[in-house]
């Protein structure tokens, strides 16, 4: 049978890695770096915030400073997760990527409403922009990401850059992002129950996050609804076949699409919402991550000074 395509994926990732090869470099050299491919630097912070101090946690893997920065944000509703439950995926995101992951735990509602994770979101954002050459980060190759709610936070921290002028950002990286508060989404009625997340619940954390109706359709929370995506930085969107954010996730693509910025859409068929995150029970999972790995790889490489 023909070579596995992941392993296929996994040797060509190897290769784009490079390194010494054992039988052309010293032994020392190859000793060294396998010692550097097991060293990752992982780091609990507090960084000033709009309301109160921001726990972030940074995942530094080996390499020469400075590194490109990916700002993650944690899914959950904006109501549940916090830096260990997203800690697996950033350690891999880190590691596969090679670039500096700054890991944020916003305020949570009911008790912080919008748009206070927002604001932290952007905050922690602009911090690393400021400090990113104390922490050893390249600061003209920054990228935000996040999946579900944080893929939500993503997007509206990469308008509000936009609206403010700064920081710069590269890319933005929306696994199953949360885009649209209507729930009114085909994806929303046929995918919303027996498929985990489920249409309930999805109107339960809107009530929790934002708790007025009318103010649902601001782009900072509903990013879909925004009058302007144009200059928005290049974004890679993930969806779920049987998510019910599927719809408004590829909406999102289209419009940012139309409005002329660089976008990929990669649906993954026959998978659910929150399906990253169990690489160890769907090969789709390792696959998004191969996926993912490539493309802010590739960005990044493409930024380089």
């Amino acid at each position: 049978m023909p070579l596995d395509p992941q392993v296929q994926r996994y040797l060509e990732e190897q290769a784009a890695m490079g390194g010494p090869v054992a039988g052309k470099a010293p032994v020392a050299e190859l000793r060294a770096r396998q010692r550097a491919q097991r060293v990752m630097l992982v780091e609990d912070r507090q960084i000033p915030g709009p309301a109160d101090l921001i726990p972030v946690r940074l995942y530094v893997p080996p390499g020469r400073a400075p590194l490109p920065a990916l700002v993650w944000f944690h899914g959950g509703g904006w109501v549940v997760g916090d830096l260990d439950t997203t800690d697996s995926l950033c350690r891999v995101l880190a590691e596969w990527t090679g670039c500096l992951v700054v890991s944020v735990n916003y305020r949570h509602a009911p008790e912080h409403p919008f748009p206070a994770a927002v604001d932290d979101a952007y905050a922690a954002t602009c911090w690393v922009a400021k400090e990113g050459a104390a922490i050893g980060a390249d600061t003209a190759r920054i990228a935000v990401g996040g999946a579900s709610a944080g893929g939500n936070l993503a997007a509206a921290v990469a308008l509000k850059a936009k609206r403010s002028g700064s920081p710069a950002l590269v890319f933005q990286y929306l696994v199953y992002p949360v885009t649209d508060g209507s729930l009114g989404h085909p994806s929303i009625e046929t995918n919303g129950s027996g498929y985990g997340l489920s249409r309930d619940g999805m109107s339960w954390y809107w009530d929790q996050y934002v708790p007025d109706k009318s103010r649902r359709s601001d782009p900072l929370a509903s990013p879909l609804h925004a009058d302007d995506v144009s200059g928005l930085p290049p974004a890679l969107v993930f969806t779920a076949e049987y998510d019910p954010l599927c719809d408004e996730g590829e909406a999102y693509a289209e419009r940012l699409r139309q409005a002329g910025v660089s976008v990929r859409l990669q649906r993954y068929e026959g998978m659910i919402h929150g399906f990253l995150s169990n690489a160890t029970e769907f090969d789709q999972a390792k696959v998004a991550l191969m996926d993912s790995a490539a493309a802010l790889k590739a960005v990044f490489r493409g930024g380089e000074r």
